[in-house]
């Protein structure tokens, strides 16, 4: 695919400034500035958490992009989605709402530090929420980067259930690796749940383990190349991506430190 890469989208699990600054909000607010800025279209993504002020931040809702209904567990769940604007970087961000799953003011875990029951289904959301919107946008990526563990459901679905989706056809997955990832259930029947499209058991073996780690690996399965994007990622995902034999980039600090990780990450999309 190389040189050929025009479209990139992003899907985030953090960005500043919606939310406090860490590795993954901040890769996610100065990476698609960085790849645009290196003309590339982009699009981002990320949960609306209801932590997020939207009157500060100055969300509101897209109606046209709205109105769909996601079926969890034989539940229809709303899909809302909102924009906002980073002006100083030109940059457009959609944010994927339901009343359920993202008003709560904490992101993953409550005030007792407990991870959340329903993660796992927020994170089934949250994909399927993303690529019914880019379907709706009728803009079609060639390279779709998930960053932050609530991502790893997408690459599962993009490669079976919207496999045969023209809008789709072209697109390659990139999945940056943090620290993120959790050994916390996702839920008894997450693996039940998961399944969507035409999805069965056999496509998730992992999951009927259903814990980040396991979601994580599954993820690996699913994407053509991954990012090492933080120096303590769990050995265990490290060794399901050599034997998955993709492309890996490796974690450089002084490459996030100094911002030539745009670079990086750019030349990673375009040579896969």
């Amino acid at each position: 695919m190389e040189e050929s890469v025009k479209r990139v989208l992003f899907v985030n699990s953090e960005m500043s400034p919606y939310l406090p600054e860490s590795e993954i909000a901040s890769i996610g607010r100065h990476l698609p500035q960085g790849i645009q800025e290196k003309k590339k279209e982009i699009r981002s993504f990320m949960p609306r958490y209801g932590c997020i002020n939207e009157r500060k931040n100055q969300l509101h809702e897209v109606i046209r992009l709205s109105g769909m209904n996601i079926i969890i567990s034989d539940v229809d769940r709303p899909l809302i989605i909102k924009v906002a604007s980073i002006s100083a970087a030109r940059l457009q961000v959609y944010f994927i709402d339901n009343e359920d799953y993202f008003r709560r003011k904490q992101t993953f875990f409550d005030d007792e530090g407990h991870f959340f029951a329903d993660n796992g289904e927020r994170a089934i959301f949250f994909a399927r929420g993303v690529l019914e919107t880019v379907k709706k946008l009728r803009w079609a990526p060639d390279v779709i980067h998930c960053q932050g563990w609530i991502s790893h459901v997408l690459p599962l679905y993009l490669k079976k259930a919207y496999k045969d989706d023209p809008i789709f056809s072209g697109s390659k997955v990139v999945l940056s690796l943090f620290d993120d990832v959790t050994d916390d259930s996702l839920g008894e029947d997450f693996q039940k749940t998961v399944l969507f499209g035409g999805l069965t058991a056999a496509d998730v073996p992992l999951l009927e383990h259903p814990d980040g780690i396991n979601l994580a690996k599954t993820a690996v399965q699913y994407s053509d190349g991954v990012i090492l994007a933080s120096p303590d990622v769990r050995p265990e995902l490290v060794d399901s991506c050599k034997e998955r034999g993709i492309p890996v980039l490796p974690f450089s600090a002084q490459s996030l430190a100094d911002g030539t990780y745009v670079d990086e990450y750019n030349s990673f999309y375009d040579q896969l």
